[in-house]
């Protein structure tokens, strides 16, 4: 992959908090990245850096090997939609869309085609006139996306652009931004709490806690094979677990929890001994009769979820698993056992973070 987009090291610090910690991307022409954390994992930071509203304490950004890191952001060709919008209440459809050309010396007949385009590319032709306070919410984020795609960016950076919408637009509007950034084949930065639209939207996904990038991969990659427990627990549900790794080769681990043996997939990195965390999906496990082939609990609640429950089971060790079951399965308060399905168990040594 030839890169595009480079950050090489990036570092912030505020007063005694580290912001952004030794963050390294790489990004290829037309690739979509999504940085996906919880509150405060540095992810708007990054994003500002990158945008130049911030100063890196160390560390580069390059765009096609050229170093932008001391760049003035109205010379780095960045785009930049903010959470809010940041329209213009006193400017039209038209007006907000110009601000940027405007300031780049663009005027008349070439700003009027501009514009235009830009509105086009979004589907609002037509709505140049339009106050945006008559706009929906969609209509609006589509308004601060074409102006930030008016002076042809190099980059694209969104933040958080879909967190004002309700449940129903913000899915609607998720597609129109990923048929829309496709369409136009931009490098684009995503931030975003939501790991559902970070799958949706990113090629790649970046998942960040307290500043540093925990893994860098596709949703695949992130869903399957996570690099640690955290990014197990924050990408799709999952159950954590204390066991002892009994047996192991490069195929399956034989792993002690509670009273019972669960034979499960060995980690990518190597056979494991001793204790062992678990990180278990809904959909590693499934319900049975009380035995002394599984793990021992009791259903302390059951929701519906369509085809399928979700169950989760209290252990006499007070730890809880989520279990994906048949609705008929069992009802709360039923003693039950837990058994693998031979799939959606993680397995990293206990120190792992």
């Amino acid at each position: 992959m030839t890169p595009f987009l480079e950050v090489d090291r990036l570092a912030k610090r505020f007063a005694a908090v580290v912001a952004v910690n030794e963050v390294t991307l790489t990004l290829a022409q037309g690739q979509i990245l999504a940085l996906l954390g919880p509150s405060g994992s540095g992810k708007t930071t990054t994003l500002r850096l990158l945008a130049g509203f911030e100063t890196p304490d160390q560390g580069r950004i390059l765009v096609e090997g050229n170093d932008v890191t001391a760049t003035r952001p109205a010379e780095r060709r960045f785009g930049m939609v903010f959470q809010h919008y940041a329209l213009f209440p006193h400017l039209d459809v038209g007006g907000n869309v110009a601000f940027g050309l405007e300031s780049l010396g663009v005027r008349g007949a070439d700003l009027e085609s501009r514009v235009s385009q830009a509105l086009r590319l979004v589907d609002l032709q037509g709505l140049d006139r339009r106050q945006v306070d008559q706009l929906s919410g969609g209509q609006q984020q589509r308004v601060a996306l074409a102006r930030a795609l008016a002076p042809e960016p190099r980059v694209l950076l969104l933040d958080e652009p879909l967190s004002n919408l309700d449940p129903t637009l913000r899915e609607r509007t998720r597609r129109e931004i990923r048929a829309l950034i496709r369409r136009v084949g931009i490098t684009t930065v995503i931030v975003t709490h939501e790991q559902e639209e970070a799958f949706d939207l990113g090629d790649l996904v970046a998942v960040m806690r307290q500043g540093r990038v925990e893994q860098v991969g596709t949703p695949e990659q992130l869903y399957g094979a996570p690099a640690n427990p955290f990014v197990a627990g924050f990408v799709g549900r999952a159950s954590a677990l204390e066991g002892t790794a009994v047996e192991s080769d490069a195929l399956t681990t034989r792993v002690r929890v509670g009273e019972a043996i669960w034979s499960v997939p060995s980690p990518a990195s190597g056979p494991l001994r001793g204790a062992v965390s678990l990180m278990v999906r809904p959909e590693g496990l499934r319900l049975g009769a009380q035995s002394s082939q599984g793990v021992n609990g009791t259903v302390i609640d059951r929701r519906f979820i369509g085809a399928e429950a979700l169950y989760t089971v209290r252990l006499a060790s007070g730890a809880e698993l989520e279990v994906i079951g048949d609705p008929g399965a069992a009802k709360a308060g039923d003693s039950v056992s837990v058994h693998p399905t031979g799939r959606g168990i993680l397995l990293y040594p206990r120190s792992g973070r």
